[in-house]
């Protein structure tokens, strides 16, 4: 599980809901997320004096800085996007209220995935709750609901359902590909959460090391695959990244599954992620 906590407010800062979903590993680096569902008002903008914006700015750091000591972390970037953005503008007018959702989780997600999964839970849970100040609290059995979301309950249950077939793929395929610098097979969800190893070398745990220290991944179209350098234990390694084009689809919303294959740094698959999705969908789809 890769988000660990879910927290739903207003802009005002009243406290609607929050769920614990697992708690983080000490030591790693966290995501903050937020996602803003609030009906934009049209306000005139205000032009701030040199001074003026200065004075907010050190509020605003001061304020953030005793409180992430107050829970015993460090802040290190604080990022900001333009208002005059064209994807902040987008969709916009599909929202009522003012509701704002924030999640603490690991910094190697895919953004979009993770605002994809909250969108879900703000359509189908959240949207109808507007104003949030007097709405009826979420009832257990919507709790599950935002838990199976958030922990791609439908795609890890089809991973198990299919659990032997899979782990007798990865094996044969791992004794086959050996000799190329082929180490390790994980599946994961579509914002790169991994649900399943496939070959013994590495643990999930390992995984999720490899993923932290992982650079920028670009966006990757159905069934095709990028490699990017990462480190485990000091050493450099390639990881390839598949995606396909099969998965489950929760309330409309498609999770394709991706293929990671971990690599010796010196080591050259060339069709080699392409084979193992072909064989990894037949099983899967």
């Amino acid at each position: 599980m890769t988000i660990y906590t879910f927290s739903v407010i207003t802009s005002n800062g009243f406290p609607y809901y929050q769920l614990k979903v697992k708690d983080a590993p000490n030591g790693i680096k966290q995501y903050l997320r937020f996602f803003d569902f609030s009906k934009e008002d049209f306000k005139a903008k205000t032009n701030f004096e040199i001074a003026d914006s200065f004075e907010l700015n050190a509020g605003l750091v001061s304020a953030l800085f005793k409180f992430a000591r107050a829970m015993s972390k460090n802040i290190n970037i604080l990022e900001f996007n333009s208002t005059d953005h064209e994807e902040f503008h987008k969709d916009k007018e599909d929202y009522s209220g003012d509701v704002l959702v924030t999640c603490q989780t690991e910094s190697y997600l895919f953004h979009k995935s993770v605002y994809a999964k909250i969108k879900l839970i703000y359509d189908v849970l959240l949207s109808y709750k507007v104003p949030l100040e007097t709405a009826i609290e979420i009832l257990p059995v919507q709790e599950e609901k935002i838990y199976n979301i958030l922990t791609d309950f439908e795609a890890r249950a089809r991973v198990n359902h299919h659990k032997a077939e899979l782990k007798k793929l990865g094996n044969d395929f791992m004794k086959e590909m050996k000799h190329y610098g082929l180490h390790e097979i994980c599946i994961t969800s579509f914002d790169l959460s991994p649900i399943m190893i496939l070959g013994k070398k590495y643990s999930l745990d390992d995984i999720h090391r490899v993923l932290r220290n992982i650079g920028n991944i670009p966006e990757i179209p159905p069934l095709n695959w990028v490699y990017r350098q990462s480190t485990f234990n000091g050493e450099e390694i390639w990881v390839y990244i598949y995606k396909s084009d099969i998965g489950p689809s929760i309330e409309g919303l498609f999770e394709p599954y991706l293929y990671l294959l971990i690599c010796d740094f010196n080591s050259y698959l060339g069709e080699l992620p392409e084979i193992l999705g072909n064989k990894l969908n037949k099983i899967l789809g």
